[in-house]
């Protein structure tokens, strides 16, 4: 069984009957939403709020029925996935474009569950570059004042075009310093006008489910733990 497949399926043994239930992006949390559709076809009662529109076609694919925020105001567990985690639980994320709706829907969750194979650990954030959300009036300014804070910005691209965000943004992916600090990093982009959110994910993390060094056992580190 591969490393995706193995944590993304654990991930949805901590959902039960009755919860609102956050929906991640990404290629590990497909395994998730898989196993999610499963046990709602042998009876498992839950709703779900997807992070993408890509996420929620798959939810309406595997039978997982979905709510919104109109009717919730908080959720009992999100499962999404990272590019990058750090010992301290510290996240990149944002390779998949939903950054926005991510974070949203992991800081409304009481419990925010992170899947990740043995690939994405990392002793300390960076190699994986910073994708930053921002807004198409201005971008270019925006892009002078993150390279003013030591960052490095690159506008993604899709067919040789800005990739365009379900939110209707671009996204920077950005080469950080060596020596920046997580929190401190995340708090400074969002204050410059134009950036609606980064893909760093500090202090959010409740559970990282991961691999041991031999990649047969699952790991369950949590915060503070």
């Amino acid at each position: 069984m591969n490393e995706k497949k193995l944590v993304g399926e654990k991930a949805a043994e901590f959902v039960k009957d009755g919860m609102i239930v956050g929906l991640g992006t990404g290629s590990t949390v497909y395994y998730t939403l898989e196993k999610l559709g499963q046990r709602v076809k042998e009876g498992l009662q839950i709703k779900g709020i997807p992070t993408s529109k890509a996420t929620e076609k798959l939810a309406h694919e595997f039978g997982i029925p979905l709510t919104s925020f109109k009717e919730v105001t908080y959720l009992d567990v999100a499962i999404d996935g990272a590019d990058e985690v750090d010992p301290d639980l510290n996240l990149i994320k944002g390779g998949g474009g939903a950054l926005l709706r991510e974070k949203i829907i992991a800081a409304a969750a009481n419990t925010f569950i992170v899947v990740a194979d043995s690939t994405k650990l990392s002793a300390k954030l960076g190699s994986f570059r910073l994708p930053v959300e921002v807004i198409p009036f201005g971008y270019e300014w925006t892009a002078k004042q993150i390279s003013s804070i030591g960052c490095i910005p690159e506008m993604r691209l899709s067919d040789g075009k800005p990739y365009i965000t379900d939110n209707h943004n671009y996204i920077f992916d950005c080469e950080i310093p060596k020596d920046s600090q997580p929190h401190k990093l995340e708090t400074v982009l969002n204050m410059i006008p134009g950036i609606v959110e980064n893909g760093l994910f500090t202090k959010l993390a409740d559970v990282i489910i991961t691999l041991d060094a031999n990649k047969k056992t699952v790991l369950i580190k949590e915060k503070n733990k």
